[in-house]
This record gives C-alpha cells, structure tokens and sequence, in this order.
C-alpha cells in the first residue's frame, strides 16, 4: 500500500505515527507505544534559569517559515527515521495547512525548530533540532503558549526524553491517550503566531 498524506492523517487520528530505521531505508511503519509521551500545554515547566536565558535571548521565533528548512534540520544528524518518502509526505501536510514548524532564528540563519502535525486540537510533535544552547526548550516553551492559545488541549510527543522530562513532560498509558486524542479531534484549534521569548516570560509573569 502507498502511503498517502491522507492515509498518514488518518493514521494520526486512530493514535498510529510512522517512522522509518533509518535515511537509507525505504521501508516505512506504523509505530503505537504502549505508553506515550506528553508534553504539558498550560503546565509547561520554564526553569529560573532558562527564564533569565529567555529574557536576554536575541534568538527569534517564526511559524510556517521554512517548514522544510526545519524537517531537513530534524534530518540532519547520523541517525534519523526520515527518509525522501517521510519528508515528502510531511511537506505535502504542510502545503494543505495540514503539518506546521516552529522556526529558531539568529539573526537570518536558522539554528533550530520544531515541526508535526495539526488535527483538531490535538498537535503531534514529531521532530526538532537545535544548534544553540537552549534553542530547542526556547523553542518548546514558546510553541506550548501560543498551543495554548491557539486553543490546543494535546501536546504529543510520541516518547519522552530526559530533556522533555525536564520541560514537564510524562507519559500515559494507551487507553488513556486514545480518550485524550479522541477528545482533542473533536475541538477546533488554531495554530497562532508565536510570542517572542521575552514575551512569553512576561505572560507568564502576568498570569502567574
């Protein structure tokens, strides 16, 4: 069976996400952990000590700027599950509005990002990459306030690292994320501009 972006969408819906061994390989298959990560939207932990780095940052925040950019950013390492199929499908969601980024700029190079998957209010993170030193939990605490915003109720990790763990990040059981995404699906959500770092610790400072 080809994949097909509508094929990888549904996929998605019932809790499913793909991935391949590795860049040579073309095989491609269906992944559904036991348990899953999850990234917390409105309980997203920033440490005092990324705070102060966020509050001096001249790093830049942008969306849907340079999706590709981000995905071969994602791709670029030894190890890597995305494939010329994997990134071809992935641009293919983000020209129908389907898969965004979050881009990490200095000044006009791009030195980090985020990208996945927009159904409901459900976003599927699926990859990010960093090459500055806390590009990538800027980059995550600005993306998790404007979800927030945006009106976003799940933040899908697929695993949880030590790095994601350090954000606030857990894992549920599969039962439990089937009722979540469920839930998610049927709400509407937007995919918003992003706050800028300095902006985010002030409206954190304001509602705290």
């Amino acid at each position: 069976m080809t994949l097909t972006p509508d094929i990888l969408l549904h996929g998605y819906s019932i809790g499913i996400f793909p991935m391949s061994d590795s860049r040579d390989d073309p095989e491609i298959f269906w992944v559904d952990p036991q348990k899953r990560g999850i990234l917390p939207i409105a309980e997203f932990h920033i440490s005092k000590s990324l705070t102060k780095r966020m509050r001096k940052t001249e790093l830049q925040m942008s969306v849907d700027r340079d999706f590709i950019g981000v995905v071969d950013g994602c791709a670029d390492r030894e190890d890597t599950w995305i494939n010329d199929e994997i990134r071809a499908l992935y641009l293919a969601l983000h020209t129908e509005g389907q898969a965004h980024s979050l881009e990490v700029w200095e000044k006009d190079e791009l030195v980090g990002g985020v990208y996945g998957v927009s159904l409901g209010a459900a976003f599927f993170g699926e990859s990010m990459f960093s090459r500055r030193k806390n590009a990538s939990k800027m980059a995550l605490a600005c993306l998790t306030e404007m979800l927030g915003r945006g009106g976003y109720v799940l933040f899908d990790t697929q695993f949880t690292t030590d790095h994601l763990a350090s954000l606030g990040g857990f894992e549920i059981d599969r039962g439990k994320y089937h009722q979540l995404l469920d839930m998610a699906q049927a709400r509407p959500a937007q995919f918003l501009t992003p706050l800028q770092p300095q902006e985010v610790v002030q409206r954190r400072t304001q509602t705290s």
